[in-house]
């Protein structure tokens, strides 16, 4: 039996002060920290103080002028205050489950391609069932969502599959075919299926962000062509605007529902003949990393929403 006074002790640090460290931590600057936080800079700089006198540890180096660094010590302190705080808002969780309300904030990440076309209406209908969730989205490519994952920074993502590690956890929701997208004026562009081949020759629009930049070329080399790059672009409706214009084509998986680029001029899908095996897009979370009830009505939410294979804002195929 554990008596009472294994537990008579005094915490001598508080979670605010837990914040405003974090907040620093992640902003390396204690002016940055102020704005996030909403409090005066001296409130953050004696938080940091006082949590350094209490552990007895220095957890940044400071530079005149130049912001905070984390010391080793630091970012080890950083993770499990991180945990710490968490661990301090699911108590409201608990409450909830009580209650039976799903409530709480939820950090989602999403791959940038599908950030205007799928993600919107997946958070309205969200939060039209969940009113008292706090949903925040941030965007980013497949490296920098998994990266996110890891430090905790988000929930879940949105996300393709290449990639994953064993250290996070992918449920497919979808899977997506690479296509060929022409100018609607393009004379190949009334063929419902084409090789690769009957393009290989022509300018080529690169997405260029990584991974998605080493899949697509991928399907040349599978191919044995190489591709004639006439310019590349991180996003994508620069991309489609290019290919509007007449400069090439591209390969792309994401179908907006409106065929026409940001300029206005028209575009035409044209399925890629060949055994190409097709992005698979689906939600990445971070094995061993407990779900909030937020967290989890939201990936049944996202279940039920494509389980038909179909996704909202893309284009289906004719």
């Amino acid at each position: 039996m554990i008596s009472s006074e294994s537990y008579n002790f005094t915490m001598r640090f508080t979670l605010r002060q837990l914040a405003y460290f974090v907040a620093a931590g992640e902003t390396g600057s204690v002016t940055l920290a102020s704005e996030r936080v909403n409090i005066s800079q001296p409130s953050i700089s004696a938080a940091i103080s006082q949590l350094e006198a209490e552990f007895g540890l220095q957890l940044f180096v400071r530079h005149h002028a130049q912001g905070l660094s984390l010391t080793p010590a630091g970012e080890r302190f950083l993770q499990a205050a991180k945990a710490l705080l968490q661990q301090a808002e699911e108590l409201h969780s608990i409450a909830d489950q009580v209650a039976t309300t799903v409530t709480g904030p939820l950090h989602i990440g999403t791959f940038q391609t599908y950030a205007p076309l799928i993600i919107p209406e997946l958070c309205k209908r969200f939060l039209a069932q969940y009113p008292e969730v706090k949903l925040r989205v941030v965007e980013g490519d497949e490296a920098s969502l998994l990266a996110k994952l890891r430090r905790a920074e988000i929930n879940l993502a949105i996300t393709y599959s290449l990639n994953v590690t064993e250290d996070i956890a992918f449920e497919p929701l979808a899977e997506l075919p690479s296509y060929l997208l022409l100018a609607a004026d393009h004379p190949l562009a009334k063929h419902k299926s084409l090789p690769l081949s009957r393009l290989a020759e022509e300018p080529f629009i690169l997405l260029d962000l990584p991974l998605s930049r080493e899949y697509f070329l991928s399907l040349f080399a599978r191919a044995g062509l190489t591709p004639n790059i006439a310019a590349r672009s991180e996003f994508p409706d620069t991309v489609r605007s290019y290919v509007a214009s007449g400069f090439g084509f591209s390969l792309l998986t994401a179908r907006p529902l409106n065929k026409a680029a940001v300029n206005g001029k028209p575009l035409a899908y044209v399925r890629l003949e060949g055994d190409y095996k097709p992005m698979v897009l689906g939600m990445a979370t971070l094995k061993g990393l407990r779900r909030t009830r937020a967290t989890e009505a939201f990936e049944e939410h996202c279940r039920k929403l494509t389980a038909d294979g179909n996704l909202p804002g893309m284009a289906p195929w004719d």
